[in-house]
């Protein structure tokens, strides 16, 4: 289901997230990993469920972020872990809108 344009929350400025980057934001309560890969925006959950290393602080290569943990690769687009498929993180869509990023929950 596409969700209304009511359902996103105003995450971060589009400067602060600069391409091939990622970074963490706390959105109602929930943390989130935000990545900036090529043109696109896309938002994770940020605690890996291996050992809760925070993904936004993971190092980005080929639209994956790797923990910086233990190293578990994780697809920035869909949250389908790489090391562990058993192991995903969710994922929520993403929308630009005047400069800002914006996360449905």
């Amino acid at each position: 289901m596409i969700p209304s344009q009511s359902e996103f929350i105003d995450a971060a400025d589009l400067a602060s997230l600069p391409p091939g980057r990622g970074r963490t934001v706390e959105l109602r309560g929930k943390r989130l990993a935000l990545f900036h890969i090529g043109d696109q925006f896309h938002a994770i959950d940020d605690a890996c469920p291996h050992r809760g290393g925070s993904l936004g602080a993971g190092w980005c290569e080929n639209g994956e972020v790797f923990c910086p943990l233990h190293g578990w690769a994780f697809d920035v687009a869909t949250g389908t872990c790489k090391t562990r498929p058993d192991r995903p993180v969710k994922s929520y869509p993403t929308e630009v809108r005047d400069g800002r990023i914006w996360v449905a929950l």
